[in-house]
């Protein structure tokens, strides 16, 4: 009996054995594998293991699964169902893969990930329908990591230690040996490098590259967002070092390379508190009634080499990145406050655009080139506005003039009132062309001196915006069609934005059609109409932000490439970004180009540039992300001092697990979770974008009032949940 019992013991079965070869001959599919080979992996070496590693090779091969490619040694059959695609990671540690090749987004299991990680470029295998009526697949081979750094909170223990990344989207922990965890104390939030993910680890193993400090502090939470998406928030010794010992003089030599324009009446607009002006435009009526108008964009090319320290960081970079508290500039600030700043007073080198326009708005003739020009005046948004709805010469006294003996108040004030009449003319024109009018409402923050949110304002976009904002689009799109329609075709960097989506258009539907509007999809020009109308009627209403989001993600995303498909939001066939080299490495590339064609160049590499344009594209994604989570933060910590306050809010978002609201007052969004409607039991309506009382028959519905109070507020998961009240009664 004892022996029996001795020899049955010994011969355990290997448990998903089948599965597990076919991954280990997908993984590395352009490898032959004999069972010894397949045993090392398992860690398995005993006699038992080895036949049932044998037998199941067998059977694979038998069913033309795996191919015997010699004596012994076997390989992966490939086959059309492999497909490549990006993790999307779900709750629970499932996921979805979005590929080109399906309609659907494809169901991976979590046993069948493969030590994918969300984001991460993937090849997978897609399995028939099954009785769930959905594509599934498995994950055979990750091709490209998104990430290998990670923000979390590590847990030390005494010989090794766990960082619980922040987010829900990564799905285990990450383990760290006692002597990489780099002087981290208990709880600290760190950055964590991964370096290794052995074949039977659960969790990958990592080290520690960066104590960013205690969880909930602020310098910790805001370093933490810009680490968790791999933007850095101090430049380099060296980079600073060349920047610093950059030549920014104004040189004769260099003058007489270029069109002078110091003459001409120049000024800047922009926000109140900007500290870098990197576009001006000047103004001088012609003798034959025509106006010339420059766009002056800073001439950062000018100073950025290429293959310089200091342009490879700028193009790592890609672009600046505006947090609630700060702006981590591309350019050091010798270059993006100081040489490149086109500030009051000062001569610089600018790179322009200078048009020839009539009083109708019409472009009688063009120029591009190298300049250098001399800002006579600053203006705020807020000060040119007063101008404008004046329609006078009161130039506010914070305003710097020059004095220039030929120059007056009126003179500056007329050309600030001519701009803007032309503008309309052209903000008119690109309307009736079917561009799309996006004005949605930006949330500010008033700060104290420790960064603690004292006061939540909307900024929005009025006349003198739009004043800058036409000719900024002018001077894009006309560098844009000047090389566009060259021929030969040339090399160059486009901003192009694809035509919406039908099925994003008939959701954005589904939706505002609860608040009685209705689009119409007739046409292209049908559908600019309709979103226009969409986007003014929603005006001041409740679910304004709700409908302009909405409109918004219904959208395609721009992005930078060489190949020009044009740009549907601003009704241009050709589009490019050309005014702001200062925050943006693709208006650099842009100044590059135009002026290599305008010394008469062949046309550039553009595999090099596509690839330039793809990380560009990327960088600019990743800078948005953190832009919002440092608002959701900031809207966090502006909450935490105002628990014991109830909110009216619109109901911006229904799914099974609860309610999101966004409070009307300042735009901060929670969600109220259905475990905690215990007046009644709640389930959702997809239909009615609803939740329904099963005994009231109440209904929270998308875009209806409550009142709600805050319940708890976590600045470390950027998480705030609210009470419900109730609904608001008119």
């Amino acid at each position: 009996m004892t022996k029996r019992k001795k020899r049955k013991s010994s011969k355990h079965k290997i448990s998903n054995l089948t599965n597990t070869i076919l991954s280990i001959l997908k993984k590395d599919r352009n490898q032959s594998f004999n069972y010894k080979q397949i045993a090392a992996k398992l860690g398995v070496n005993d006699a038992s293991s080895r036949n049932q590693i044998i037998k199941t090779l067998a059977k694979l091969a038998a069913r033309q699964e795996i191919e015997q490619v010699d004596r012994g040694k076997f390989k992966a059959i490939i086959n059309s169902e492999y497909h490549i695609g990006i993790v999307d990671i779900a709750s629970r540690g499932s996921g979805y893969i979005i590929s080109d090749d399906f309609d659907e987004d494809v169901f991976i299991a979590s046993n069948n990930m493969n030590k994918a990680l969300h984001g991460d470029e993937v090849e997978f295998y897609a399995y028939k329908r099954r009785k769930r009526g959905r594509i599934e697949g498995e994950i055979t081979n990750i091709i490209k990591r998104a990430k290998t750094e990670y923000v979390g909170v590590i847990q030390i223990h005494k010989k090794y230690a766990f960082v619980i990344p922040d987010g829900n989207k990564m799905r285990t922990d990450i383990f760290i040996p006692i002597d990489k965890i780099n002087k981290a104390e208990e709880g600290d939030k760190v950055l964590v490098s991964l370096e290794d993910w052995p074949d039977k680890a659960d969790s990958p193993y990592g080290r520690v590259t960066k104590v960013l400090g205690k969880p909930g502090e602020h310098s910790t939470e805001i370093h933490a967002i810009l680490a968790d998406y791999g933007l850095p928030y101090e430049f380099p010794y060296e980079v600073e070092a060349y920047a610093n010992e950059l030549d920014t003089s104004i040189t004769k030599e260099e003058i007489a390379k270029r069109r002078d324009m110091r003459k001409d009446l120049t000024f800047t607009i922009d926000p109140k508190d900007a500290k870098d002006f990197d576009d001006a435009l000047s103004f001088t009526v012609l003798e034959n009634g025509l106006y010339e108008i420059g766009i002056h964009i800073a001439d950062v090319s000018h100073y950025l080499k290429e293959g310089t320290v200091l342009d490879d960081e700028a193009y790592e970079r890609a672009t600046s990145v505006y947090l609630v508290d700060r702006v981590v500039p591309m350019l050091p600030e010798i270059l993006s406050n100081g040489a490149c700043s086109l500030r009051p007073h000062e001569e610089k080198y600018t790179f322009s655009a200078v048009f020839k326009i009539s009083d109708k708005a019409e472009i009688k003739d063009q120029w591009f080139g190298r300049t250098v020009t001399y800002s006579d005046a600053r203006f705020a948004y807020e000060e040119a506005q007063a101008i404008i709805e004046t329609q006078s010469n009161n130039i506010p006294k914070e305003v710097s003039l020059t004095g220039k003996a030929y120059q007056t108040d009126q003179t500056i004030a007329d050309a600030v009132i001519k701009l803007d009449q032309l503008a309309k003319i052209m903000r008119k024109k690109r309307m009736g062309s079917g561009a799309i009018s996006f004005d949605k409402v930006e949330v500010k923050f008033n700060l104290d001196k420790e960064s603690n949110p004292v006061g939540v304002y909307f900024k929005t976009s009025k006349d003198a915006n739009k004043l800058i904002e036409e000719f900024m689009l002018l001077a894009n799109k006309k560098v844009a069609e000047f090389i566009g329609k060259q021929n030969p075709k040339k090399t160059f960097v486009y901003r192009v934005h694809d035509e919406p989506d039908d099925s994003k258009l008939a959701a954005l539907q589904n939706v505002v059609g609860r608040f009685g509007y209705k689009l119409n999809f007739q046409d292209r020009k049908s559908i600019s109409k309709s979103l226009n109308n969409l986007l003014k009627d929603v005006v001041g209403t409740k679910e304004q932000n709700l409908v302009d989001t909405l409109t918004i993600r219904s959208m395609s995303k721009a992005e930078y490439t060489t190949q020009n498909i044009g740009h549907y939001g601003l009704a241009f066939d050709y589009y490019s970004h050309f005014t702001s080299p200062i925050r943006r490495y693709p208006d650099v590339m842009a100044h590059r180009l135009l002026q290599h064609y305008l010394d008469g160049g062949d046309s550039a590499n553009e595999e090099a540039y596509e690839d330039k344009c793809n990380h560009s594209s990327n960088m600019e994604n990743l800078a948005t992300k953190a832009e919002r989570d440092s608002i959701k933060y900031m809207q966090i910590r502006f909450m935490e001092d105002h628990k014991d306050e109830e909110f009216l809010g619109v109901i911006s978002g229904v799914t099974d697990w609860g309610i999101y609201v966004e409070i009307i007052s300042n735009k901060c969004e929670g969600m109220v979770s259905v475990r905690d409607m215990n007046d009644d039991h709640y389930i959702f309506d997809e239909d009615q974008y609803a939740m329904v009382g099963q005994s009231s028959k109440t209904m929270y519905q998308l875009g209806d009032e409550v009142v709600v109070k805050v319940k708890n507020t976590d600045l470390v998961k950027k998480h705030l949940d609210f009470h419900l009240i109730g609904k608001h009664d008119d």
